[in-house]
């Protein structure tokens, strides 16, 4: 049988310390890579409001990046913001969705929290 990974092979099972970690090679109790991966790197400190309609169905979407928050912040700002316009959406991975066309709403709802806001695309 041939190999797709060039001939390397990895450990993931030990009867020392039980599952070990593909990425790290460290045991699964001790692994750290779970916690590094979850952080968002950091941006510039710019926060950007745009629109979106790509696989959607033509219906537009506001979207806001770069929001300089951890997740559980990051998830009441969002709930915040569609108080604010009167809207669903969602918060996942880093980006507030908030359905309809409300960036002055929103851009002006963040520069009242104090964040330098740009809007971006068209």
């Amino acid at each position: 049988m041939k190999r797709n990974d060039g001939g390397a092979s990895r450990l993931v099972y030990s009867t020392e310390t039980g599952r070990v970690c593909p990425d790290c090679g460290q045991p699964m109790a001790q692994c750290a890579c779970k916690a590094l991966a979850s952080r968002r790197p950091a941006g510039d400190g710019i926060v950007r409001v745009s629109l979106d309609t790509k696989g959607r169905k033509g219906k537009g979407v506001t979207l806001i990046q770069g929001v300089p928050l951890d997740d559980d912040a990051l998830v009441q700002l969002g709930k915040q913001l569609k108080a604010t316009c009167g809207s669903g959406g969602t918060t996942k991975d880093g980006v507030i969705e908030i359905q309809g066309d409300h960036r002055s709403t929103v851009i002006a709802a963040l520069e009242k929290l104090g964040m330098t806001v740009k809007r971006s695309g068209g």
